[in-house]
């Protein structure tokens, strides 16, 4: 009797063989593919991070070009204070008193405002002069005014130095009487 267990015993030893065999043809085939995928899948992946690392790096050198800083502002204070009597025949004499400053960005500009100073104060003395009350009595008056002010420093210092020279004329102090 011992026999047929032997026998039984030897079956059991011979299906795992016979499995063994029949799964090795098909794992080489089944890992094949499984690194087949993760390649393609990690060469994709590698791509795509190159991609879009290289538009993160352009991205931005862009806006650091187009805002680049500019040259730190100047100021020159035209001192001191204008003082004008305006142009008015109603109510008798008024007065405009305005404190003026020119910003420029160009130490040659800067220069040169300070050499044509008082050139400038006379032109703006003469524009001032001219000025009637309701022509500055809002914001939309001094603004023009402000504007008028820089177009003529602009056109003294083309005049004299071929450029404009200035950048921005302020009105720090603004008083009418």
């Amino acid at each position: 009797m011992e026999l047929p267990l032997v026998a039984a015993a030897a079956d059991k030893t011979k299906k795992p063989a016979d499995k063994d065999k029949a799964a090795k043809p098909r794992s080489p085939l089944l890992v094949t593919a499984l690194v087949a995928v993760l390649a393609a899948g990690a060469a994709g992946g590698g791509a795509w991070y190159f991609a879009t690392s290289s538009q993160h790096d352009k991205a931005p050198a862009k806006p650091a070009a187009s805002k680049a800083v500019p040259a730190p502002a100047q100021y020159f204070g035209l001192e001191p204070p204008f003082v004008v009597n305006l142009n008015s025949s109603l109510d008798g004499p008024r007065y405009l008193q305005v404190e003026v400053q020119l910003m420029t960005r160009d130490p040659a500009a800067l220069e040169s405002i300070k050499l044509h100073a008082p050139a400038i104060r006379a032109k703006l003395l003469m524009l001032f002069s001219q000025v009637q009350p309701g022509q500055i009595a809002d914001r939309a008056g001094k603004e023009r005014l402000q504007a008028d002010s820089l177009a003529e420093v602009q056109k003294l210092l083309k005049a004299e130095t071929g450029k404009p020279g200035a950048d921005e004329l302020l009105f720090t102090s603004f008083v009418t009487q």
